[in-house]
């Protein structure tokens, strides 16, 4: 009985980085870690490759960056454990751990965060041809408003909401941001909603097809949004970003990495030390706003021991 005691806790020392030796059993058993992203023409994409590169340097586990529907999509795939790592919206990863809207009556209690990353600018993108001016133009129009239960439809029935509308005001048409693009250029939708941060891949490429114009978002409506709404914050698209003669006032949620709670703490930590350290490396606009001091600012939600673990160090 002695030795069976003894051995139990030999088997649960703890190692030099403070992860039991169970934990690194765990965490040996992993061999592949999926990144799941967003649609190729999104920031999230653009983004995933890189960070999958730093994620698998720094742990050593082998981690791809896969093409996805974005941030419903990637809940989803967290739960279903059809991936490791997400990028989410704050706000549907607030929606998914307390069973809200879309994921009405279904929390995702083991929903934790490993940090925050950059604010995602909520962009209501026409192009001049369309006269489109403002939302109250938007009445009758054909605007793309993502898939249903996405974190963009989410964010076009809530700035709608602030503006006197509803989905019933519009001809909403359920496209991913490059079928936007693709459908503002030949003329088949007049608007389209993109949640993502600035400069969008896909919003540039129709800058170079017509004049995009991005219909701004009032104070007065965004603070009402904020008000009802407070994961949201007030936002600027600057002047030149897709060739825009003047500043944009909009809003914005922000763009985080999540992962289910069991996975191992080492693991989780070297997510967030690959990076959070070496943002340097990230060939992106976005990547001036990855910080540590700010990681783990207005997520909403848990924050996984091992990301804590880094942070607090």
């Amino acid at each position: 009985m002695l030795l069976m005691l003894l051995g139990a806790c030999g088997g649960n020392e703890s190692s030099s980085d403070g992860s039991t030796e169970g934990d690194q059993n765990k965490s040996a058993d992993i061999k592949f870690l999926s990144l799941v992203t967003g649609s190729t023409q999104g920031t999230y994409y653009a983004l995933g490759g890189t960070f999958a590169e730093l994620i698998t340097s720094e742990t050593g586990i082998k981690t791809t960056a896969e093409v996805s529907q974005a941030s419903t999509a990637n809940i989803n795939a967290l739960k279903a454990g059809d991936a490791e790592i997400a990028f989410v919206q704050t706000d549907i990863a607030y929606y998914a751990k307390n069973g809200q809207l879309m994921f009405e009556g279904e929390p995702m209690e083991d929903l934790v965060a490993i940090g925050a990353l950059y604010p995602e600018t909520v962009q209501l993108v026409t192009t001049a041809k369309s006269g489109i001016k403002s939302f109250e133009d938007l009445k009758g129009k054909k605007v793309s408003v993502g898939a249903p239960g996405s974190g963009t439809y989410a964010n076009a029935e809530q700035l709608l909401e602030v503006h006197g509308l509803t989905m019933d005001d519009i001809q909403p048409q359920n496209l991913d941001f490059g079928e936007s693009v693709d459908s503002l250029q030949t003329g088949q939708i007049d608007a389209a909603f993109i949640t993502a941060g600035y400069p969008t891949a896909a919003v540039e490429s129709l800058g170079a097809q017509a004049d995009v114009v991005i219909i701004p978002v009032d104070p007065e409506k965004a603070k009402a949004l904020i008000e009802k709404y407070p994961y949201y914050t007030e936002d600027v698209i600057p002047k030149g970003t897709y060739g825009l003669s003047e500043d944009v006032p909009t809003v914005s949620v922000l763009a985080m990495l999540a992962v289910k709670k069991d996975l191992p703490d080492e693991v989780a930590y070297g997510i967030a030390k690959a990076i959070y350290e070496n943002t340097d490396k990230i060939g992106h606009a976005k990547a001036a706003f990855i910080k540590k001091e700010t990681a783990l600012d207005g997520i909403g939600i848990d924050v996984h021991p091992g990301a804590k673990k880094y942070f607090e160090e």
